[in-house]
């Protein structure tokens, strides 16, 4: 349960160099480790885009794998033995009604509810940070979740035969609690919030020297959320959309989307265009949301109060950066409360069938406040990111989608039962109209 040396199985020539500061722009060498020795700004890798454009193709992507690793050459593993359990290439399903119903011509929703194995974006940026540690020698792997990471990083180091020991804050969703107990991990609920989570997380890693995928591991397993921009642009018939809506929680994906369009461009596979930015995120942990408004060029932390518990970072790692690009690209960053990220659960499951968790309802609702204000334009290519299932958070919704009709095994009570139905919606359509 320590870390090795060795790199294994490293049969295919490396597309990625260094990792770099955001900040100063010190390099260092591929190793675990997410902080610049020098100024403590954030690491992330560094690629050598030259070698990427004479050997990647739109043709050879295409006859890759079905998952994120057709887009190897552009993810931080050196190795050929990935860890490939179907993560990837979810639906981006053409909205009707839910576009319709909001006014918009060119909607589009990048379905990450059915990623696989844990039906979240997360699964994601775990295969490419267990296969990064792997190759760095980790035997034992963890994480500090909300949930969805902890769901993932269980169910991929199960798949990939590695210790793993995961940390969540002790009042999560049911769902997400047995969504991990399920593969068997060590499981530590904390007394606390997310970022005291976070905090105890970081004193483990270098106190037992394990896999943080989002702490020693940081640099590689954010890497991951690219492939949701290199996805988008692919199903799109290789074109950029014009805008995206997405949630924010460390800020991480939003500039990892951002990053994914701008490697597409710069290799010549997508041709280049401004794609507007914009973020969702809950009233009740809105410290993005909040230093975007004041325009302010540091993140104030909050202390979460908020049912998107998913996306409750009170202390964001990324915020500032993801202000940045909503900024530099004319996007928006917008908060809604408790009850209209329901409403937002709601209004996507009934327009398209999509069961979202409450960070989808927050991006929806953000949407359809966008929208309202005039920040999207009608005929704008408009791609919304859901990046959860809502399986895992059922207790947001109960005791807001109604009853189950308990009827008797005979024909008049189906029939009373059924116009009763019928009365009670005929009056709700009526009180919207009102």
């Amino acid at each position: 349960m320590t870390q090795a040396t060795t790199i294994h199985n490293s049969a295919t020539t490396a597309t990625f160099k260094s990792l770099k500061c955001k900040e100063c722009g010190a390099e260092y060498e591929l190793k675990a480790s997410n902080v610049c020795e020098l100024c403590f700004g954030p690491l992330e890798v560094l690629y050598d885009y030259s070698a990427l454009r004479r050997t990647v193709t739109r043709e050879k992507i295409q006859a890759g794998p079905n998952s994120i690793w057709r887009y190897r050459p552009f993810l931080p593993v050196a190795t050929d033995n990935v860890i490939d359990v179907g993560t990837g290439m979810t639906p981006l399903v053409r909205s009707h009604r839910l576009a319709r119903r909001l006014g918009l011509n060119k909607l589009y929703i990048k379905n990450d509810a059915v990623n696989m194995p844990t039906l979240s974006f997360k699964d994601r940026v775990v295969s490419v940070a267990l296969t990064r540690a792997r190759e760095l020698g980790f035997t034992t792997v963890s994480c500090a979740s909300t949930g969805n990471l902890a769901n993932s990083t269980a169910a991929i180091a199960a798949h990939a035969g590695l210790d793993c020991c995961v940390f969540i804050p002790a009042d999560l969703e049911a769902g997400k609690i047995l969504g991990s107990l399920i593969y068997s991990p060590t499981l530590m609920a904390v007394k606390g919030n997310y970022d005291q989570v976070n905090r105890l997380c970081s004193e483990v890693a270098n106190t037992h020297g394990w896999g943080f995928v989002n702490i020693n591991l940081r640099p590689y397993y954010s890497e991951g959320s690219k492939t949701l921009g290199f996805e988008v642009a692919e199903q799109l018939g290789w074109q950029l959309p014009d805008h995206i809506v997405a949630p924010l929680a460390s800020g991480s994906l939003f500039t990892k989307i951002h990053k994914g369009f701008q490697e597409f461009v710069e290799v010549g596979l997508v041709e280049g265009k401004n794609v507007r930015f914009s973020g969702a995120q809950a009233e009740g942990c809105s410290p993005i949301a909040e230093a975007f408004k004041q325009d302010r060029d540091f993140i104030k932390p909050v202390k979460p109060n908020t049912i998107a518990k998913s996306i409750a970072i009170g202390n964001p790692a990324d915020g500032i950066y993801a202000v940045e690009i909503a900024k530099k690209t004319g996007g928006n960053i917008e908060s809604v409360n408790d009850a209209e990220i329901i409403e937002g659960i709601k209004l996507l499951a009934e327009t398209e069938g999509i069961f979202t968790e409450t960070a989808g309802g927050t991006t929806v609702a953000v949407l359809k406040k966008l929208v309202e204000a005039g920040k999207i334009d009608p005929d704008e290519t408009t791609v919304v990111y859901i990046t959860g299932n809502g399986l895992k958070t059922q207790e947001a919704v109960q005791g807001y989608i109604g009853e189950p009709l308990t009827i008797d095994a005979k024909l008049d009570s189906f029939e009373r039962a059924l116009e009763r139905s019928r009365t009670l919606d005929r009056l709700e359509w009526q009180q919207v109209l009102v």
